[in-house]
């Protein structure tokens, strides 16, 4: 038997290394012998003995007997009907059916055209971390480990779960802050996470070189589980449960009904064992899952691509070493026994352009050219690998998405189509808690946990089909995977797809871009020009490195845990608003129309502000779930019938405007669309937010510069607070609304897209002599933080109420109104809240916070950081997030106003005060014109 070493150059003896069998035990003798194949122009090494199938899923049934006539497998006609389909047998199909039927949704069915685990799910790794960057994805990891370790009791299964420990390292300063920081957060989730020295680092891998490194994070709770023996696990509960599994069962077609609003909703899945009527599916195919949403016009951010690890010969002394996460060098190791699986993410990843639609237990061959430069990363970390064989490689499909998160949640354009793909390399891991969380979503409608950064709705629809910008942003985070986490990098792949029209001269004079939603919002202004370029895609694939790069620049100027060297100009950007007069474009805003005979019967049961308010009125509001969680928070304007431009549309009757933050847009529209379809109104929501700019003029001096250009009374009487009208400014018929993101006295200008740029330019020259500066995000998320301000889906998301976020007043309790989420909220208002949004000042004012700081009262932890920002007229920084008494009381006044605060940044402790109110002009005067 030839011996290979991971040492030897490719040119000796790499390029024509082949996979050597995999000996798997949940793998039939036929499956574990492959051969070279090619499917649909895929190089492919394939089970040798599987049944014969069409190579078109949907099209044949497969030929399911042998040469004596006797069936290959089973052929159970599927049911009629179900109330839900769960395509695709993998860790996701899996666990979503096991979780539907805890929840007591056992009239289900999975269809796994092959037999379990057989696309992706039986070729991964198999790892597990305990600690993840977020709240959420921590607290899935914790459901996800309580259900795998619980299930050999519960099952008499073995689902291979291995606790030996997991441990990431940092080559450098910034990587060991992001350790630190990493090691505070796990504090306050109850993980437990070490940091070590290099000595201690030596004593847990002998064989580990660790001259370079400055530290390492241990969390003794990670390890690894087995795909076959947790799908096995999996199924058998669902099965015992009252669930079917058909394995073996084609997927052919999906069968939709026309709604309300252009709208789809699910009605049938046609299988080669029959036709299932369901009106809900959840599509768990992985990296073909667009293979099931192109039957009803959708389609998911997915590529494909060929992911790899080797497993190594035995390695004397390796045994019990932890899985090892080696960030700089963008590699991981994975203890097997008493051998290696080594793996990581390349550069050049090679994309599948056509994936194969039967390939079940199907590998490619690894290709040494890509995977090669992480071979020599492991050699360099673990020396003794350079004398050590390859005992075989795996190199299989796998689905990444454009953010490196997973795709999940019921589709805003067909009902009871749910996503549940793209876990980029994680589904393994993730899959059971996530799996929890859709079967939330599919029988409350919406998951327990805040899943928007999982929600499919975080992308701009449009760009769901833009197969260049898929492609690109793929890449970019595929490569980035191991990057650390810095809260405002940018992504430099697939920028520049939806503009303000503002875009160009703000872009003239230095403004640094934002995405959100495709959209490129202002971040800052720069000293000098710093444009978006083509992407460049890192220089692989033959691209060449863009020559232009200050963007990049401005952008590594973001990657540290201290204060970035722009930080000045961000800070004399609050500081013209706070002093003289700024203009925030803000055109990346959703705005709406809902109008029509029922349009105040929908206000009604929509927001939680009362909306029985004059013509004219604007109100901050909440839109909220049956369960009391914010789904947005957001302005609506009470108009009447307008003239028929953008900003003053003709409709009948009352009309109601909405405006809402950009990221929010389509969560926003969708769950509007959602109530409209319940309850069947007879209303009109119409999206105006291509066709309206928004441009925000705020600070001390604004009554005075929007005094110049329009014959309008701006007065505190003529104009009060809270109000909206349709005026004249330069000449262009605009919407002003008297109301402010920053607490200063301002308007915010809704401009018909033609007029934007003239109105802008009016507002600067006229502006000069006042200060006017125009500014960006930072500073307008630093202003509106002081003032206590909320974000959705920072500081306020869908599992926070109003009553915990402090933001009761925009609820309409005091009325006998019925709206969405009242009877939840009466309820926890009568039994009071154990969790309450705080505001915190640092006590130093050098120390930058940036979230996922731990959060102390007398020494104990009691919550983490979810907001941080930089307050310039406070001269400190501020952290916003949720207390909880460690026995998880109701939380009073007396509780946060008294005790010993602080806050734990990157594992030092530091002096916080606690704020009853809002720290920056807690009155409200500076709103009032009153400085």
């Amino acid at each position: 038997m030839r011996r290979h070493l991971i040492g030897i150059s490719k040119s000796s003896c790499f390029s024509h290394v082949r996979a050597r069998s995999l000996k798997r035990t949940n793998l039939s003798a036929s499956q574990n012998r492959f051969s070279s194949t090619s499917t649909n122009g895929c190089e492919l090494l394939m089970s040798s003995k599987q049944p014969v199938v069409s190579n078109t899923r949907g099209v044949q049934k497969a030929w399911n007997f042998d040469a004596s006539g006797q069936p290959l497998f089973d052929e159970t006609p599927a049911p009629s009907s179900a109330d839900v389909v769960v395509i695709g047998g993998g860790s996701l199909g899996c666990s979503a059916l096991y979780h539907l039927a805890k929840l007591g949704v056992t009239n289900t069915v999975l269809v796994e055209a092959n037999k379990l685990t057989a696309g992706t799910t039986w070729h991964s790794a198999g790892l597990v971390w305990d600690l993840q960057p977020t709240d959420m994805e921590t607290e899935i990891m914790k459901r996800s480990l309580n259900v795998i370790k619980g299930l050999e009791r519960e099952t008499k299964v073995n689902s291979g779960w291995v606790k030996n420990g997991g441990l990431f390292l940092a080559s450098s300063q910034v990587r060991f802050d992001m350790l630190k920081r990493m090691a505070t957060f796990s504090r306050t989730k109850g993980v437990e996470a070490i940091l070590l020295d290099n000595r201690d680092t030596k004593k847990l891998c002998p064989l580990m070189n660790v001259d370079d490194l400055h530290g390492a994070l241990y969390c003794p709770g990670s390890g690894t589980v087995d795909p076959a023996g947790l799908c096995n696990a999996l199924s058998q509960v669902s099965k015992k449960l009252g669930a079917q599994v058909l394995e073996d069962c084609h997927f052919m077609d999906l069968k939709t009904t026309n709604t309300m609003m252009g709208r789809k909703k699910v009605s049938e899945v046609k299988t080669s064992r029959g036709d299932i009527k369901t009106n809900c599916v959840i599509n768990a195919t992985g990296v073909w899952a667009n293979s099931v949403t192109s039957k009803v016009g959708l389609s998911v951010p997915l590529v494909a691509k060929k992911h790899a690890y080797v497993v190594t010969e035995k390695i004397p002394g390796i045994q019990n070493m932890p899985n090892v996460r080696d960030y700089d060098y963008s590699t991981y190791f994975r203890l097997q026994g008493d051998a290696l699986c080594i793996g990581g993410y390349e550069t050049s990843p090679v994309p599948i352009e056509k994936i194969a639609l039967n390939i079940p237990f199907g590998l490619y061959d690894l290709d040494y050219e890509v995977f090669g430069p992480l071979m020599k990363a492991h050699v360099k970390r673990i020396p003794a690998l350079q004398e050590v064989g390859i005992k075989f490689t795996v190199c299989g499909p796998e689905s990444f998405t454009p953010d490196f998160k997973p795709i999940m949640g019921e589709d805003p354009a067909v009902d009871g189509f749910f996503h549940c793909c793209g876990f980029n390399s994680t589904g393994l891991m993730k899959g059971v808690g996530c799996g929890e969380q859709i079967a939330k979503w599919v029988v409350h409608g919406r998951p327990e946990l805040a899943m928007f950064n999982y929600d499919v709705r975080r992308f701009y629809t449009p760009l769901l089909k833009d197969k260049h910008w898929v492609k690109a942003r793929t890449h970019e985070a595929y490569v980035k995977n191991y990057s650390s986490i810095f809260p405002h990098s940018e992504p430099l792949a697939g920028r520049s797809k939806r503009r303000s029209p503002l875009h160009g001269a703000l872009e003239r004079v230095g403004c640094v871009f934002q995405e959100r939603h495709g959209w490129e919002r202002p971040g800052w202004f720069n000293e000098e020009p710093t444009p978006i370029q083509t992407y460049d895609w890192y220089g692989a694939y033959g691209h060449a490195i863009n020559k232009d790069q200050r963007y990049v620049q401005a952008q590594k100027q973001e990657c540290t845990f201290h204060f970035p060297a722009h930080q000045h100009l961000i800070n004399a950007e609050c500081e013209a608003c706070r002093t003289a007069v700024a203009g925030f474009d803000m055109s990346y805003f959703g705005k709406f129309y809902l109008t029509g005979p029922d349009a105040a019967r929908a206000a009604d049961h929509l927001f939680s502000a009362n909306m029985r308010r004059p013509e004219g009125s604007t109100v901050y509001t909440c839109m909220l779930n049956k369960n009391s969680g914010i789904e947005a928070d957001l302005t609506v304007s009470i108009a009447l019938r307008g003239r028929g431009s953008a900003c003053d549309p003709r409709f009948h009757g009352i009309g109601y405007y909405l405006s809402v933050g950009g990221e929010a847009t389509l969560q926003t529209y969708s769950h509007i669309v959602k109530e409209i379809h319940r309850h069947k109104w007879n209303v009109s929501l119409v999206n105006n937010t291509e066709d309206l700019a928004v441009l925000s003029i705020q600070g001390p001096k604004s009554r005075s510069l929007l005094s110049k250009l329009t014959s309008t009374d701006l007065s505190n009487e003529s104009f009060p607070f809270s109000t909206h009208q349709v005026i004249t400014v330069a000449g262009h018929k605009v919407r002003a609304m008297r109301i402010s993101s920053v607490g200063e006295l301002g308007w915010e200008l809704h401009i018909p897209r033609r007029s934007a740029l003239a109105v802008h330019k009016a507002l600067k020259e006229a502006g000069e002599d006042l200060g006017y500066r125009d500014c960006g995000h930072r500073a307008l998320d630093s202003l509106s933080c002081e003032k206590g301000y909320r974000l959705w889906h920072s500081d306020i998301r869908s599992d926070d109420t109003p009553l915990e976020a402090g933001l009761g007043f925009t609820c309409k309790l005091k009325t006998d109104i019925p709206f969405l989420g009242r009877d939840a909220l009466e309820k926890q208002k009568a039994g009071g809240i154990t969790k309450k949004l705080v505001t915190l000042t640092l006590g130093d004012p050098k120390t930058p916070l940036w979230g996922n700081e731990a959060i102390k009262r007398d020494g104990e932890y009691v919550g983490f950081v979810r907001r941080a920002e930089y307050g310039v007229s406070l001269g400190t920084s501020i952290a916003c997030g949720y207390v909880r008494k460690p026995d998880n009381s109701v939380v009073d006044k007396g509780f946060l106003a008294s005790g010993k605060w602080s806050i734990e940044v990157m594992c030092e402790e530091i002096p916080a005060e606690l704020h009853l109110q809002h720290p920056f002009d807690p009155q409200g005067e500076r709103m009032q014109g009153n400085y």
